[in-house]
C-alpha cells in the first residue's frame, strides 16, 4: 500500500507542475478533471503516506506550501505566472492530504485520552 501512496505523491507533483506550466494551453474541462485528480491523489497521500510520527512535520510543510502558494508570485516578471500556477496546483494537491493528516492527528490525540 505504501507504494500506491508513493506513486500518488509523484504523480500529483508531476501533474501540478505540468498543469502550472501548460495550463494556458489546456482546455478548462481538462483542467477541471486534472484538479479533481490532484484532490483525489492528495487524499490518497494523506491516508497512505503520512505516519503518525510524520504528522507534525507534514502539517508544518503543508502550511508553508499553502502560504507560499498565495504569496503573489504571479507578480514576478517572466517566471512569476508559471511559479504561481505551479504552487497553486501543488497547494490543491497538498491541502486534502493536510486535512486527512490533521483529522488523523486529532483522532489520535482524542483516542489517547480515552
Amino acid at each position: 500500500m505504501t507504494k500506491v501512496g508513493s506513486y500518488a505523491f509523484i504523480i500529483g507533483v508531476i501533474l501540478a507542475i505540468i498543469l502550472g506550466l501548460f495550463g494556458t494551453y489546456i482546455t478548462t474541462e481538462v483542467q477541471t478533471y486534472v484538479i479533481y485528480l490532484l484532490i483525489i491523489l492528495g487524499l490518497i497521500v494523506g491516508f497512505l503516506n503520512i505516519a503518525e510520527k510524520q504528522s507534525f512535520d507534514f502539517l508544518i510543510a503543508a502550511i508553508a506550501l499553502l502560504a507560499v502558494g498565495g504569496a503573489g508570485l504571479e507578480l514576478l516578471p517572466t517566471i512569476g505566472l508559471y511559479l504561481g500556477a505551479i504552487l497553486t496546483n501543488i497547494a490543491v494537491f497538498v491541502a486534502p492530504a493536510a486535512v486527512i493528516v490533521a483529522l488523523k492527528a486529532i483522532y489520535s490525540l482524542a483516542y489517547k485520552r480515552l
